[in-house]
């Protein structure tokens, strides 16, 4: 039986203060963002290849059993793994099996909400910002119900910290004023800090999937 290979340990977090979100402490949050990004970026770059690979087998051993019935036609949207990214390939290929419709994002520009094109293994993608794989544009649009996100770090309040750019924020912002959708984060378990620093624009996950399991998150 292969063992799973130990991460890196995690380096005490210095501690974060949450502030009530007025305008004169938004700098201090962005500061405080941008030192654990840093921090974790950091750590993420550590782990070893074989660390990476039994990670993403553990979480698509897992699938989405936690989130059972799913409804008929359920679209599950997901991303295209960057350089430390958590892999998320293993999982995808046991959910299109399961015969679940899929989905990846496209940038439609700044400051605008991902778009979702349908998605499944083997397709071949266009290379979009930053190089990230999009599906080619001739593949329809698709509107997720379960959203599975990257992030950097998470807390148990579901607070999720991303890179920066605010498209995930603005994509479940845009997606919740209008139906019920499931944000799931997809991290190393020890990716969870004891508190997220966030603004009043960020949006909470409902679950993080991570090797150990699914982790509810209390809101």
């Amino acid at each position: 039986m292969r063992q799973r290979a130990a991460p890196p340990a995690l380096a005490p977090a210095y501690p974060i203060r949450l502030y009530s979100g007025r305008v004169s402490e938004t700098a201090d949050i962005l500061e405080a963002k941008r030192a654990l990004r840093a921090r974790i970026k950091a750590w993420r770059a550590g782990l070893s290849a074989d660390a990476r690979v039994v990670a993403a087998d553990a979480v698509a051993g897992h699938g989405l059993a936690f989130l059972h019935p799913l409804g008929e036609g359920c679209v599950v949207s997901a991303y295209a793994a960057m350089a430390d990214e958590f892999r998320v390939w293993p999982l995808l290929r046991r959910l299109h099996g399961e015969g679940l419709r899929l989905a990846m994002p496209v940038m439609q520009g700044k400051g605008r909400p991902l778009r979702f094109r349908a998605w499944q293994p083997g397709d071949a993608m266009d290379r979009g910002v930053w190089g990230i794989a999009e599906p080619k544009a001739d593949k329809p649009v698709l509107e997720p119900d379960i959203l599975i996100v990257p992030l950097l770090a998470f807390d148990g309040q579901g607070w999720r910290l991303g890179y920066g750019g605010g498209y995930y924020d603005r994509t479940l912002s845009d997606l919740r004023a209008r139906k019920a959708v499931v944000a799931v984060g997809l991290a190393h378990d020890e990716q969870e800090v004891d508190a997220v620093p966030h603004l009043d624009y960020d949006q909470r996950l409902d679950w993080v999937l991570r090797p150990s399991g699914a982790l509810r998150c209390a809101s």
